[in-house]
């Protein structure tokens, strides 16, 4: 059976502090209470799809350890396939250290972990195996650039579309830009990838209309300001409702899961992009990079 969805991405246990300011450089702060959770963009986003009515398949690397026996188990109580889950000998389950002011705003330290290990080749060959003509593919940046880059082009082969959160911001080659649809970015990635100022819709706009040249279609993700898109033929703002804000660590991962899974399912960008502000503004009530449990 061919998937409609496949995530390729990063699997994290979470180590969260929420804090009532972020520590000055040097500085030892008094937190609350250690949460351990299980995260990492690629999880997060496989999650957020499956919540958001997908069924998608992910690929990524764990650790022989405790903590990827647990994350592979959340993933599949989730509603995510983790059957292609590569688990290796050689390196630990990735880490991420994350602290959370009082407003919201968090700093994120990953230790990549067995995501280094995602291996090219077999992304290849996985994707081969369950992908096809109409195929989403949802990549980020916590893994191999390699593996992100042979991802695309093999689903670009076989017919579907790479949506690339281009996230954490690094350099990519623009033989892999040109793949995307959409590449996903947040204000300081556009700006990075840009050169343009992105601190407002309309700026935003321009910066979109610029990466458009460069890529099959474009999302700039403004936070509270929703977002901005462009495609080949049409561009638009979607705004995000006003919400209480608890922690926007899992906002544009939410975001991200939602808009592919809608995508996957056949809608347009425009509408992929209401639903994933939707979801992303639901994901900044709630602390931690993952929805509680129902």
């Amino acid at each position: 059976m061919v998937a409609s969805l496949i995530v390729l991405g990063s699997a994290n246990t979470d180590y969260t502090v929420l804090v009532d300011r972020h520590p000055l450089p040097g500085e030892t702060l008094l937190g609350d209470e250690l949460v351990v959770a299980t995260g990492g963009k690629g999880a997060n986003q496989a999650l957020a799809a499956a919540r958001s009515g997908a069924m998608p398949v992910f690929l990524g690397a764990v650790g022989a350890d405790g903590n990827g026996r647990q994350l592979l188990d959340a993933l599949g109580s989730g509603g995510v396939d983790v059957s292609s889950v590569a688990v290796v000998d050689d390196a630990p389950t990735g880490i991420a250290l994350i602290t959370v002011s009082r407003d919201g705003e968090n700093t994120i330290v990953v230790a990549a972990g067995a995501n280094g290990r995602v291996n090219a080749h077999e992304v290849e060959a996985d994707i081969r195996a369950v992908g096809g003509t109409g195929t989403v593919l949802l990549a980020q940046l916590e893994i191999p650039l390699a593996a992100v880059r042979i991802g695309a082009e093999t689903i670009a082969e076989l017919g579907g579309r790479t949506v690339l959160n281009l996230s954490p911001s690094r350099a990519v080659p623009d033989e892999l830009l040109a793949l995307c649809d959409p590449l996903v970015v947040n204000e300081a990635e556009a700006h990075d990838l840009t050169g343009l100022p992105v601190g407002s819709v309309d700026e935003a706009r321009a910066a979109a209309t610029a990466l458009r040249e460069r890529c099959r279609s474009v999302v700039i993700t403004l936070g509270g300001d929703g977002a901005v898109w462009a495609d080949q033929t049409d561009a638009g703002h979607q705004a995000a409702p006003r919400v209480t804000v608890v922690d926007t660590t899992g906002a544009g991962d939410a975001f991200a899961g939602a808009l592919a899974a809608a995508l996957a399912d056949g809608e347009s960008l425009s509408a992929a992009v209401e639903r994933g502000v939707a979801a992303g503004a639901a994901a900044v009530q709630w602390l931690g990079a993952q929805p509680p449990r129902d």
